[in-house]
């Protein structure tokens, strides 16, 4: 009997970005969260390999270390473009807001406004799972220091609505620097050193405020492409 719900986490080893394939395997329709422009190719050919067909593509933000591919993926398939309504990005097919759903096949994704590193990071809950974007990381956080960032808009955003999630709720972010592909919030209430389940605001603004962090190799060239669904300028 094959699973109903396909997942797949795939990784650039450049920009060190996951990006997660979920399909209905029933109905075949499929989603796509933050893919990477140099990937689209690859994608889609498992995709194509999985005899599945893309719904949705979804960012969880407007990326500052690499060029979104739904772009592209959106001109190759016919999938919809969805980015968080709070990113202000006027070439998405849909600006989702928090607590509003999208259905692919039988499953449903719920969108959790989770502000802070930008004002339109969106996570994704299904099914026991939810993608983070950069607001919460596995033992760490996004940074706040550039692009809409607020420290106080992270911390509301990882306690008052990630960490009040069921414990057990598998934790995929965007981004992981040190081999790590998964973790659960019952995890990182624990253990994640500047935002454990005791952490106070003013604890970890201080925490924030001590980081000194270059700037994105690509943020000049990412941020105005990715405003434009990951159109390249001149492109």
């Amino acid at each position: 009997m094959k699973e109903k719900l396909f997942f797949r986490q795939l990784f650039d080893a450049e920009s060190f970005t996951y990006s997660y394939l979920l399909a209905d395997t029933e109905s075949g329709e499929a989603v796509l969260i933050d893919p990477v422009i140099e990937n689209v190719e690859r994608d889609l050919r498992l995709v194509e390999q999985l005899d599945f067909k893309l719904k949705y593509v979804l960012d969880t933000h407007v990326h500052a270390d690499h060029v979104t591919g739904a772009g592209k993926i959106r001109e190759l398939s016919g999938a919809k473009t969805v980015v968080g309504a709070g990113a202000k990005v006027d070439c998405a097919n849909v600006s989702i807001a928090d607590d509003e759903t999208l259905q692919f096949g039988s499953f449903t994704i719920k969108a959790l406004a989770t502000p802070g590193h930008t004002d339109g990071c969106t996570s994704y809950y299904i099914e026991g799972m939810v993608f983070t974007g950069d607001a919460l990381l596995i033992r760490g956080n996004g940074r706040t220091d550039f692009q809409q960032g607020s420290s106080e808009k992270l911390f509301r955003s990882i306690v008052d609505k990630l960490y009040k999630l069921p414990k057990e709720t598998k934790v995929y972010p965007a981004h992981d620097y040190r081999g790590q592909t998964a973790s659960s919030i019952g995890e990182e209430m624990r253990f994640n050193a500047r935002i454990p389940s005791d952490q106070t605001l003013a604890g970890f603004v201080k925490v924030m405020e001590a980081l000194d962090l270059a700037d994105p190799k690509k943020i000049k060239v990412s941020v105005p492409a990715n405003m434009k669904c990951g159109q390249l300028q001149g492109a």
